[in-house]
Formats: C-alpha cells, structure tokens, sequence
C-alpha cells in the first residue's frame, strides 16, 4: 500500500492505523502526486490512498497517471468533504472510491481490504449522489446510449451491473441472487471487459443511464 498526503502527521496516523492489520502493508510513502506516481512505479502497490489538495501535482491527476499504468493500483481518495468536486473528478479518472478523512479505523481497514479485492468503496446513498452527478447532461440521449452498451450482456450480467449500480459489494450481490462470491466476482470481470470500465463506479453509471436503477 502507498500512502499519499502532503502532511506528515497525517500519514504517519494512516500508518498507525494499518499497522494494526496483519495482512496490510505500508510500502512506502510520497507528499505530493508526483513522488506517487515515482513510488508506485517503483513498489507496484495494490492499493493507493490518495489526498487531493498536494502541491506540485494534486490527487485527480495524479490518480489518472496512476490508473494509466501498465497494472494500476486501487486509488482510494481521502477528502475532508464528500462534496468536494474533486471527489467526482477523481471518480471519472479511475479511482475506486473515497474515503473521508475522519472514517472510523475500522471502516478505513475495511475500506482498503475492499479496494485490494477490486470492490467499490461507495455506500448506497453515496453512489447514487455520484452517479446523479455523472448523469446530470440530456437523460434521453444518454439513456438510448447506455441500453445499446447493455446488447452484447447476459440476462445475468445485467442483475449484477443493476446490483453493482445499487453500490452493493460482491458480498452483498451474492447473497441478493443466490449465488457464489466468486461467480459474482466473474460476472463483474466480464462486465469491466465488455464496458471498458476500470471502476465499478464507471460500470454503476452505465447502469443508470440505461434505467436499470429507479
């Protein structure tokens, strides 16, 4: 995991916290987005927690230089507020999700166990208000375009996109549809690949866009 925040209180205290994890492990740390795109190359982490305000280069490019590598890492985004509009912008770049600056311990090791296994670390209510944001342009257009992306999906791959669309977690879909975990994990693999996605929060708008979501 990479560390990303131009205050040092503030990463030694993200450390602290996942530390306490046996299964996490801090690789390194950087105080601006260029030093995290150098320390990514360099330790190739699964997971990123990102700030967004940072000197010299700021959270949102940083995360699209990040996702634009050869194997990406999971951009988590820190903010102090959940309107922040950096927050969507990051989003669209490929970050995974965000996190708020005063998640509890538990919530922030959770979180980063979910970004590890490829999930989405947006709450229900949350993703709706994202994807509200995304969808804000001519519904009508962008709903005919978004059924057209649905043709070359199965019966069942609509149900997980309109379950990913909810900000459910794997875990959530599986017990939803009777199914395994790790046929719900196959089923978004195959969604990611065929709506050249690299976030469930992308694969969410698609969603809906295409109505699959009241």
């Amino acid at each position: 995991m990479l560390l990303v925040d131009d205050e040092m209180l503030v990463r030694a205290g993200l450390r602290m916290i996942l530390g306490t994890d046996a299964g996490l492990q801090v690789v390194a740390e950087a105080g601006d987005g260029h030093a995290a795109v150098e320390a990514a190359t360099r330790h190739r982490p699964d997971v990123v927690l990102m700030d967004l305000r940072m000197p010299r280069l700021g959270g949102v490019a940083a995360t699209a230089r990040l996702r634009a590598l050869a194997e990406p890492p999971a951009v988590v985004v820190l903010t102090t507020f959940d309107t922040d509009d950096d927050v969507f912008q990051a989003l669209a770049a490929g970050a995974t999700g965000f996190l708020l600056k005063d998640t509890p311990p538990a919530e922030l090791l959770q979180a980063v166990r979910l970004a590890a296994a490829g999930e989405s670390l947006l709450s229900p209510s949350v993703t709706r208000r994202v994807i509200e944001r995304f969808t804000a342009e001519d519904r009508s257009r962008t709903r005919a375009a978004a059924l057209a992306r649905l043709e070359t999906l199965t019966a069942r791959e609509r149900q997980v996109l309109a379950e990913v669309s909810q900000g459910h977690t794997n875990a959530d879909i599986a017990r939803h549809l009777h199914l395994s975990e790790a046929t719900v994990k196959s089923h978004v693999t195959h969604l990611f690949e065929k709506r050249d996605a690299t976030n469930r929060v992308q694969l969410a708008v698609t969603g809906f866009r295409a109505g699959l979501v009241d």
